[in-house]
């Protein structure tokens, strides 16, 4: 029976051991994805015992859950710049694009990504929990498009879902490119994302 979590009496010491083991985790998931990693080589990479790490993960799934987590809270830390852009709905997703971009095309840090989707296919609650990160990011791209500095804030709700769902799939297709193709480059790539973009951010009619 594995220990149970310990409560942590300083706080900062548990934050700062739970990041270390994070990193140690996705470091591993990249080298052997997540059935291939197991806890003694975290604990490894992670330059502390298997023990200790159980103090603040109860199992490799629960530190799976938390880099969702974290992936979540770097998401919306974008989202909310974003928001807080002086300018149009246009304007900030235009000029934010290129973070996007970036982020989407990081082979090193994405191939998690990858590997959770994978087991997403096997695993319930990891599914449920990448489920529920898309949800609330087509939540915040949702009231997003449809406040007041928007030129969408009239569309079809139906019209307006199919934008965000194309939008979403065009940022998610751009690791699968870089995987196939490594040449690719940011710059190549915004050369007709940013006019695509524009288009999917303002009415058709104008738009045309």
């Amino acid at each position: 029976m594995k220990p149970k979590t310990k409560r942590q009496t300083d706080p900062a010491i548990a934050l700062a051991r739970r990041e270390q083991i994070l990193t140690a985790a996705a470091e591993c998931f990249r080298r052997k994805g997540y059935h291939g990693a197991g806890m003694a080589e975290i604990s490894k990479t992670a330059g502390m015992s298997a023990g200790h790490i159980y103090n603040y993960f109860e199992s490799k799934e629960a530190i799976i859950e938390s880099i969702i987590e974290k992936d979540m809270e770097e998401m919306f830390s974008i989202f909310q710049q974003f928001e807080d852009h002086p300018g149009d709905v246009l304007a900030a997703l235009l000029d934010g694009l290129n973070i996007g971009v970036q982020r989407h095309m990081d082979t090193g840090a994405c191939v998690v990504d990858l590997d959770m989707m994978a087991e997403a296919g096997r695993n319930v609650k990891v599914a449920s929990l990448l489920r529920d990160m898309d949800t609330q990011a087509r939540g915040r791209m949702r009231q997003l498009l449809t406040s007041e500095r928007s030129a969408l804030k009239d569309i079809d709700e139906l019209e307006l879902e199919s934008r965000i769902n194309v939008i979403f799939s065009m940022m998610a297709g751009l690791l699968l490119r870089k995987l196939l193709y490594p040449e690719l480059t940011e710059e190549t790539v915004l050369i007709a994302l940013r006019p695509a973009m524009k288009t999917l951010l303002m009415p058709f009619d104008k738009a045309q």
